[in-house]
């Protein structure tokens, strides 16, 4: 694609332009209609395949919606219902004749009579939903959808008071960079307590989600929900055991330089011991930065890096911001966190951030630009289908999204000295990332092994995870009842189970770019787009090669680009303690 980010909403010629989904009453003629159709020839099955694209775009694209608006207002209960009522009316209903069509595609005597190459995956896909599919488990799933929503609502309440004034929990978070440590002792615990005030509902919710999960896996047939969701997340290329050696490849290859980037912040703060409220803080006399006032300036800032970048990618957001398709602030009744949530009709997405003028929000919102980007270079593929790209290459698109940028970030940080700050931050995230992403990983799949565990035992298992991967130059004494309950601020483990351990495969093949990138950087920017352009149409390791990466998560792959990524850092580092001598 990359010839501008004009991007244009798919024509319809199956549906009605005007058509809106209110209720399965109207949606389901198009589904029947495609159930009855004679398909006698590979141009009639080809023509169908798009009919039935279209229809499945159509779909997606309202669900989104209502799963974007709801998050955007976590208090209206008129949007809640909107959402409720899609996943509890219609989408149950849409499950079952879904299958039929599958298997009328399958069983289809010119389905081998397409380019097999090109429909490899597509086709793939289809088989695994057919193996997967149960009439009994679409009322759980239906549930499921509905329920998993209850973390954003419990969630976007919280609040904590902060010198008088009220805060979200995420725009509070700025007070730990703050070089009073009073403060930032006091705001650490405000918000751990307020988190702890909802441990038992999200630890009640969390029972219940995982009771349903294990049913639909049994239902399957399968011994555990891990091994269901493995196949339903399409992980074809790579087994529980190769996270299990990536769990501990971290442990040798990434702990000891979580440790080195710990011992540093403990030097520079001046520190006999370390403690978690210290983590993000700055020495007295720094100010943290500060790297924009509204989500205005966040987002004309980060269209100007893209520009100088790659004026393609500074297209995407422009569209995007001429679209609406962009809520970037923190507040009040907001769902936490932040997405990049595709829309598979009129092409642009939506990205939904909690921004409060920290350095982090402009990590998250080039992170999410990246993810944008990809949803702009795959949209013109033929089908939806092609479009639905494996999350260990969507992940790569985002981080090395912030990799690429971090040579234009001046114009978030004109100083000399705050830009090397901004960097040094950058760097410690990408490996410091590697532990939790560990942790979360190893939890699940414990959770799923053990589904009929008591909340005792997940306290107790979670912590043993959380101490094998926790730094031990970090003093938590006297803070176990919130580290117990530190799960329970991650948002995967409640809506998008088993989706974590992405983020580290991902971040390996970001890393992977970057070095790519500081040896030719058009060369790398070409091999990125040529990747994301591929959509979903090829492997994974396929994916991987067209970015000139190696799909690998061996500890010695992870050893040779910590040790890139480590040398980087400490010539920041270096930098630093120049520029301090010099003042």
């Amino acid at each position: 694609m990359e010839k501008g980010a004009d991007i244009k909403k798919l024509p319809r010629k199956f549906l009605p332009e005007n058509f809106i989904i209110t209720t399965w009453d109207t949606l389901e003629p198009y589904f029947l209609e495609l159930e009855k159709r004679e398909i006698n020839s590979t141009s009639a099955l080809e023509q169908w395949l798009r009919d039935a694209s279209e229809l499945e775009a159509v779909v997606s694209e309202d669900a989104s919606w209502r799963q974007i608006r709801m998050t955007c207002d976590v208090e209206s209960k008129e949007l809640q219902q909107a959402f409720a009522y899609f996943m509890m009316e219609i989408q149950p209903k849409i499950q079952p004749i879904a299958d039929r069509l599958n298997r009328k595609l399958i069983g289809n005597p010119h389905l081998k009579e397409l380019d097999q190459q090109k429909f490899f995956t597509y086709i793939r896909n289809v088989k695994k939903s057919i193996d997967l599919y149960r009439d009994e488990n679409v009322p759980i799933q239906a549930e499921l959808s509905v329920m998993q929503q209850q973390f954003g609502q419990i969630a976007g309440k919280m609040t904590v008071e902060v010198n008088g004034k009220e805060y979200t929990l995420q725009q509070a978070a700025k007070f730990l960079e703050n070089p009073d440590r009073r403060l930032r002792e006091e705001v650490y615990r405000k918000i751990n307590e307020r988190r702890l005030q909802d441990k038992n509902e999200l630890n009640h919710l969390y029972t219940q989600l995982v009771g349903k999960r294990d049913a639909i896996a049994k239902n399957a047939g399968f011994k555990n929900y891990r091994d269901y969701k493995f196949i339903e997340l399409g992980r074809f290329d790579y087994t529980k055991q190769e996270c299990l050696q990536f769990h501990e490849a971290v442990k040798q290859q990434v702990l000891p330089l979580v440790n080195e980037i710990n011992e540093r912040k403990k030097e520079k703060l001046g520190l006999d011991t370390l403690r978690p409220w210290d983590v993000e803080a700055e020495p007295e006399n720094i100010q943290p930065l500060h790297p924009f006032e509204s989500a205005d300036e966040l987002l004309g800032k980060s269209i100007d890096v893209f520009e100088k970048l790659r004026p393609f990618f500074a297209d995407c957001l422009r569209k995007m911001k001429a679209m609406n398709r962009l809520d970037l602030d923190s507040r009040k009744g907001k769902a936490p966190g932040g997405y990049n949530c595709p829309l598979a009709e009129t092409g642009a997405p939506f990205i939904f951030m909690n921004a409060a003028g920290q350095m982090h929000d402009v990590t998250t919102m080039l992170h999410e630009g990246g993810h944008a980007v990809h949803s702009f270079l795959a949209h013109p593929l033929e089908l939806s289908g092609f479009k639905e790209y494996p999350m260990e290459i969507a992940e790569v698109a985002s981080m090395a999204m912030e990799l690429f940028t971090m040579d234009q970030w001046k114009i978030f940080f004109p100083n000399e000295e705050e830009l090397l700050r901004a960097k040094e931050q950058q760097l410690e995230r990408v490996i410091t990332i590697f532990p939790w992403v560990a942790t979360i990983d190893k939890f699940q799949h414990w959770v799923y092994e053990n589904p009929n565990h008591t909340e005792e035992e997940r306290a107790e298992n979670w912590m043993r995870i959380l101490n094998e991967f926790t730094s031990p130059v970090i003093d938590f004494s006297g803070l176990e009842e919130f580290r117990r309950y530190a799960w329970e601020r991650q948002l995967h483990l409640f809506e998008v189970p088993f989706y974590y351990i992405e983020y580290g495969i991902a971040q390996l093949g970001a890393i992977g770019l970057w070095k790519q990138y500081r040896a030719n950087k058009e060369q790398a920017l070409n091999n990125y787009t040529n990747a994301l352009a591929l959509g979903g149409t090829k492997t994974l390791p396929e994916l991987y090669k067209a970015a000139g990466l190696k799909f690998d998560f061996s500890s010695e792959h992870i050893r040779s680009l910590m040790e890139f990524v480590h040398d980087e850092w400490r010539k920041i580092v270096l930098k630093t303690k120049n520029t301090h001598n010099v003042v």
